[in-house]
């Protein structure tokens, strides 16, 4: 009996990895139901349900204006009823696991549909697909109404709303103290203790997740880590941190980020097969992880992977334990491999800069603005606090101030010196007899 198609969200690290190992949408008696967060959500299927399925294979107008990963960069599938009301979507780059790897688009229709799981799971619900290439067809529908069947946000909500209190409340703060001539001690201490908030909710989502992450029970069949050549400039980071997962139900591939990418293991959608491919002079050049219709979804460079001492071994163990038809294949001429973009290509980053830049902790979509406006609220804190000095409120103002700019500095200079010092350095090179010593 085939197992019912799951769909796997995309890759995510820190409080992301909550998604991959709970968010599921699959179709369950008569209904699509998604799994998120601790919630769930059914949409039924037939009368009075989802209809059809329109696939719209068609980029944003404003596609050049926003970054790869956004909701409708890849395409979505609108679920309508059977007059054509929308009353759902399922934003495909939010359930491909490599997108956050490749550029935007480099996977559209067919294609894309078999590699998400969305054809195999709408199959399954009995619900028929049809394919618009131009959002203007009239099947597409406006794209408006329904609910998004996504995966959820990659941040708890908790954080969301601590944020957004404190930063109300600060910005309140803020305008007052700017535009008044006299300031009350207890607005500008309002105003520090509302920018201290930033930096001690970002710790606390740190702390949060990786409470969660000591909590969450896997079954793990092997782990294979990379056992690379000498002279492929591997770091003790890329050592300690990248790895081959081989789960009851996934195989996943992790990065020295910690950003995982979750494949199915059975299903449509599911991988089926370990290629390795071989160059001109028959010496191995890698190996590819192939899905439906033997589409390449990771590449394992070889000489990265398995070109160390003991790397015979780990081939060995990933082929047994992943359960997946293993074949070879010989590239002709002088062609590269691999073509195109794939996920695997980048695992080891060029510069240590880099390493550190993909391994901090993951920050929101404002990036260096959100930390630069928080760095701003406490600095501008301290200032405040020194303008009422004389009041009781001034000195705590200081402090809160004082603490908020060391609670962001501190993390990142922690991060920054141990990569330098330790994580980002050449990796020691080991030896055959060392490893029979092992």
């Amino acid at each position: 009996m085939t197992e019912a198609p799951a769909l796997r969200p995309a890759a995510g690290r820190g409080p992301g990895l909550e998604r991959c190992h709970g968010s599921r949408l699959s179709a369950e008696d008569g209904a699509l139901v998604l799994r998120a967060r601790g919630r769930t959500r059914r949409v039924p299927v037939g009368d009075g349900g989802v209809a059809r399925a329109v696939f719209v294979d068609a980029a944003p107008a404003d596609a050049g204006r926003d970054e790869p990963g956004r909701p409708g960069a890849w395409g979505e599938v609108r679920l309508q009823d059977g007059g054509g009301a929308q009353v759902a979507r399922i934003p495909l780059g939010e359930w491909l696991p490599e997108a956050p790897a490749l550029p935007e688009r480099a996977v559209q229709g067919e294609q894309l549909l078999e590699r998400t799981g969305v054809a195999g799971l709408l199959k399954a619900a009995g619900v028929p697909l049809h394919v618009a290439r131009d959002r203007n067809d009239p099947r597409a529908g406006s794209g408006k109404g329904g609910v998004s069947l996504g995966p959820g946000p990659a941040f708890p909500l908790w954080y969301w709303c601590v944020r957004g209190a404190a930063g109300t409340l600060w910005f309140s703060a803020f305008t007052v103290v700017v535009f008044s001539d006299t300031v009350p001690g207890w607005l500008v201490l309002l105003l520090a203790l509302t920018a201290l908030c930033g930096p001690v909710a970002r710790l606390a989502l740190r702390a949060w997740t990786r409470l969660r992450a000591g909590r969450r029970r896997i079954t793990v069949v092997e782990r294979v880590a990379p056992d690379p050549a000498a002279g492929t400039g591997a770091t003790v980071r890329f050592l300690r941190d990248t790895e081959v997962r081989v789960q009851d139900r996934d195989l996943v591939l992790r990065d020295l980020g910690g950003q995982e990418y979750w494949f199915a293991r059975s299903g449509p959608h599911a991988v089926t097969r370990l290629v390795r491919v071989l160059d001109g002079t028959g010496r191995p050049a890698g190996a590819e992880l192939r899905g439906p219709g033997e589409q390449v979804r990771a590449v394992f460079p070889w000489d990265l992977w398995f070109g160390g001492p003991d790397g015979a071994r780990g081939w060995s163990r990933l082929c047994g334990a992943s359960g997946l038809a293993v074949s070879e294949r010989r590239l002709s001429g002088k062609r590269t491999w691999p073509k195109g973009p794939v996920l695997g290509t980048g695992l080891l980053p060029r510069t240590g800069r880099d390493a550190r830049r993909t391994a901090r902790f993951p920050g929101t979509a404002a990036g260096v603005s959100s930390t630069a406006v928080m760095a701003f609220g406490n600095l501008f804190s301290v200032i405040q606090g020194v303008r009422v000095a004389d009041t009781a409120a001034g000195p705590a103002a200081v402090a809160a101030g004082a603490l908020g700019l060391v609670l962001q500095a501190v993390p990142h200079a922690v991060h920054e010196l141990r990569g330098r010092l330790v994580l980002d350095r050449p990796a020691a090179e080991r030896t055959t007899n060392e490893e029979a010593r092992r």
